[in-house]
């Protein structure tokens, strides 16, 4: 067995139960054995450069960890959609209920997370996460073999509650894997998975369904994540630092008789109840409580709103006005698919930036460094809709439109980015909680929003429908510049938030508990 070592670990999804003590203090604590003897405990920690360490995985162990599990998931997410038209006629009923499929899945990423999480905490992330896709695969059967609307309904919850685990709580994994200097790209890749999968799908499922029928989408996306489940059950390995030591301590107790070894998060331990109570009260305190995080939360969740609203807009629009088939209406999501590549690129330097200003402030990271990206790139979301909307005419080219959906996507991908690192620097170890809040909030959005998209572009006109879309993002536009002029003073008045008088080291090693769920929360991710 190797070494052990008192090192740092990054595995906790939520803040530490003892946040007030160090490794020192914990290792004096005592146990009492079986005669009634006292004595101090061994701690255990991992040695520095132990292979076991998620930290010092392999760089292409640790991207095949996370990213296919989440493209293939936001993919799945998405082409439901394609769906819709072809179920519709062969049930004989209304598309709008047909809708409600993408309603459960997104409702379910929402509620899920809250008690999926903590089974995370207790048992590791292998067993939760090979668990639900595994059944997230198997929930493929009721969508492809379904004779009803029904059935598709009820498949569709459970495989937003089973997928949301690839979606959202997988990135508590990268606090896992990757040490913090180390963080930006990975984070930036991930943002860039789940949105890209979003988005994506469309592409080519128009053209599934038009050649061998609707069903045949959801055998395609079985195939293709049943495939990556058979991997990942012989090559995904425990990530959670915590897991893995306290199976050395169970380990080193079995094979020595004493009873002294223990892990950090056996100290640590809380019971489910505790967990699920801090997951999910906490989380609506926080968002009903904190103006930031309650307009933070609102701008990203009509971001996320209006990305699945367009899953049925684009199609709509495109097939009324030009005439376009089913396959051809999908291509116009390569417009998405551009500007989310030009979101990548301008995120990383959003990162840059702000390595660049913290170092002129004397390397004291301030949150409001992380609104760059959002207060140059946020706008484009509203002038982005108002073109898009007033090029929704037959006599104007296509190529207009489909224009207007690279500033709407790119607005889209730094309202996510700056929302989620603002929140985790500002916040600190209460950001897990305001994250999850904003992320109920984000993921009901998503749910709803295609329940009305139908009517409300056919009943407004696809102009005036737009216009209003436009209108509302505007109204949310100013959220960062706000922020950036008077966030430290109300973080200054705010009982969660970080102070500017607090040691900002402290913060950030509280906050990178935390940071794993920026994606957090992509209900795609």
């Amino acid at each position: 067995m190797p070494a052990l070592k008192k090192t740092s670990i990054n595995a906790s999804f939520f803040p530490k139960a003892f946040p007030e003590e160090n490794d020192d203090e914990r290792s004096d604590r005592e146990i009492t054995n079986e005669k009634g003897e006292k004595h101090k405990i061994i701690l255990l920690h991992f040695e520095e450069g132990d292979p076991e360490d998620p930290l010092n995985w392999s760089l292409s162990r640790k991207w095949f960890t996370v990213s296919m599990m989440t493209c293939l998931i936001g993919l799945s997410t998405s082409a439901y959609g394609s769906t819709i038209s072809g179920m519709s006629d062969e049930y004989g009923v209304a598309e709008v209920v047909c809708q409600v499929g993408m309603f459960t899945f997104n409702a379910a990423c929402a509620i899920a997370p809250l008690f999926l999480a903590p089974l995370c905490e207790l048992i590791g992330r292998r067993e939760v996460y090979l668990t639900a896709y595994g059944l997230f695969v198997l929930c493929f059967l009721f969508l492809a073999l379904g004779q009803n609307v029904e059935t598709q309904i009820i498949g569709r919850w459970f495989s937003g509650m089973f997928g949301s685990c690839g979606t959202i709580l997988v990135g508590g994994t990268f606090a896992d894997i990757w040490r913090t200097e180390d963080r930006s790209i990975p984070m930036s890749c991930f943002t860039f998975v789940a949105i890209f999968g979003t988005i994506a799908a469309p592409v080519y499922c128009g053209f599934i369904s038009e050649r061998v029928g609707w069903r045949w989408i959801e055998w395609v996306h079985m195939i293709a994540s049943g495939i990556l489940f058979i991997v990942e059950l012989f090559f995904f390995k425990e990530t959670r630092g915590a897991k893995i030591l306290s199976g050395r301590a169970k380990a080193l107790r079995e094979q020595t008789g004493d009873n002294r070894y223990r892990s950090p998060s056996e100290l640590e331990s809380e019971s489910i109840k505790q967990l699920l109570k801090k997951s999910s009260t906490r989380a609506v305190k926080i968002l009903m409580g904190e103006p930031v995080i309650f307009f933070f939360g609102l701008w990203i969740a009509m971001a996320w709103g209006i990305t699945f609203l367009f899953l049925s807009v684009i199609p709509l629009t495109f097939a009324g006005n030009h005439g376009w088939s089913e396959g051809i209406a999908g291509l116009p999501y390569f417009g998405l698919i551009i500007g989310c590549f030009i979101g990548f690129a301008t995120g990383l330097w959003a990162d840059r930036k702000y390595d660049q200003v913290q170092r002129d402030n004397n390397g004291i990271a301030v949150p409001e460094y992380r609104l760059y990206g959002a207060m140059c790139f946020g706008p484009l979301l509203p002038i982005g809709l108002f073109i898009f909307s007033f090029t929704q005419y037959a006599h104007v080219h296509w190529i207009a439109p489909i224009i207007a959906l690279v500033p709407i996507i790119l607005g889209i991908y730094h309202i996510f980015l700056a929302t989620y690192n603002y929140t985790t620097d500002a916040y600190g170890e209460m950001s897990s909680s305001a994250i999850a809040g904003q992320g109920f909030m984000r993921n009901m959005f998503a749910a709803s929003f295609p329940l009305f998209a139908t009517q409300m572009f056919k009943g407004m006109g696809f102009q005036f429908a737009g216009l209003l879309l436009a209108l509302i993002t505007a109204a949310l536009a100013p959220i960062p510049f706000v922020l950036f002029k008077y966030g430290a003073r109300i973080r200054a008045s705010s009982k969660y938030a970080v102070a500017d008088g607090q040691d900002e080291h402290q913060v950030r090693e509280t906050a990178d508990r935390t940071l794993a769920e920026k994606n957090a929360l992509h209900g795609s991710a």
